[in-house]
């Protein structure tokens, strides 16, 4: 079917069609509803191709993320995909391995194909991520950085909960293992020293780890070496990781070590004991990127308000519990 043959049914002229398809919004609400009613009986849908070169766009949306694997990567993404998909657009996913050479060859070879980009915790250079931001309307999640459209997911407030919550336990000393460097560590770092200095609990930070569960099995030795009885780990994995290694150690989490992730991913209430963690709200920080992206690729660059934050909050579950009185104990010695 045709343009002309829905233009028929609907009693109107194919440019009416067109524009019902292209600027629904300079059709009269009941000649859209002609028109949908027509094109709907007669199984007529626009040719993409066709609808790309009359608008000079070319309907995709792009996100390059830093693991394509990790939890809340797959949160964000699917989030902006569900939106895309509501305002009729395709999403291309790409991921960098943490690497910031392929997130830049990455992004650079998507800005070519989509009419805007969407970067989580992007980790390429200042100069770098300007740049991008010439070729396509670009937004970032984690990242701050002048002139280019930002959505922050702030847990500084909702450390310091994390903290006061194992003060409140009794515990005395604690250890942060510290993620990939970046606006989201910066963020949750500085909340864990600023409460532990606070509250007067004793401190030490390892790493910095990938955003992975094999790198919280590799930290969990560390964290026995380090005598804390309380964990903070940079995300759920890594603190996933750590409670299988302590769990192969014969250590008992919460009895002997406490452990808090953040996120509050999927994977948070499948590990045993379930993960206390730090809730970091994925899906209305995608929602709120993408919509921010629409609104310049749609040339209303003077609505995005930037930088929007999505705030944490601290959710207690079953791996968190009162200070051992004792050392902790390291029952089996390492496989």
């Amino acid at each position: 079917m045709s343009i002309r043959e829905v233009a028929a049914r609907a009693g109107v002229s194919p440019a009416t069609v067109s524009r019902v398809f292209t600027q629904p919004r300079a059709v009269a609400a009941e000649t859209r509803r002609r028109v949908m009613t027509a094109a709907e009986e007669l199984q007529y849908a626009p040719h993409p191709a066709a609808s790309s070169l009359a608008r000079g766009r070319t309907g995709n949306l792009g996100i390059v993320v830093p693991d394509i694997a990790n939890s809340f990567s797959a949160m964000i993404t699917k989030a902006v995909h569900r939106q895309a998909r509501r305002e009729g657009y395709a999403l291309f996913v790409a991921g960098s391995d943490e690497f910031a050479k392929d997130e830049v060859s990455s992004a650079r070879a998507l800005a070519q194909q989509v009419d805007g980009l969407l970067l989580l915790s992007p980790r390429m250079s200042d100069e770098e991520l300007t740049a991008l931001g010439e070729l396509a309307p670009v937004v970032v999640v984690n990242r701050r950085l002048d002139r280019i459209p930002a959505v922050l997911t702030n847990a500084e407030e909702a450390t310091g909960h994390a903290v006061e919550h194992l003060h409140a336990l009794g515990h005395r000393t604690a250890v942060y293992l510290a993620g990939p460097d970046g606006y989201a560590d910066h963020v949750r770092s500085r909340g864990f020293r600023d409460a532990c200095s606070r509250l007067g609990i004793a401190t030490s930070e390892l790493g910095r780890f990938e955003a992975r569960y094999t790198a919280g099995v590799r930290a969990a030795d560390l964290v026995l070496a380090s005598g804390a009885t309380a964990v903070v780990a940079y995300n759920d994995e890594i603190a996933a990781g750590a409670l299988n290694r302590l769990a192969d150690r014969g250590v008992d989490v919460p009895g002997d070590i406490s452990v808090i992730g953040f996120d509050d991913t999927g994977l948070a209430e499948m590990v045993t004991p379930r993960l206390t963690t730090v809730r970091i709200p994925a899906a209305a920080a995608g929602t709120a990127a993408i919509e921010m992206l629409l609104d310049l690729v749609r040339g209303r660059g003077d609505e995005v308000h930037s930088p929007r934050e999505v705030c944490g909050e601290l959710v207690v579950r079953s791996s968190t519990g009162p200070a051992a009185t004792t050392a902790v104990p390291a029952r089996r010695s390492a496989p």
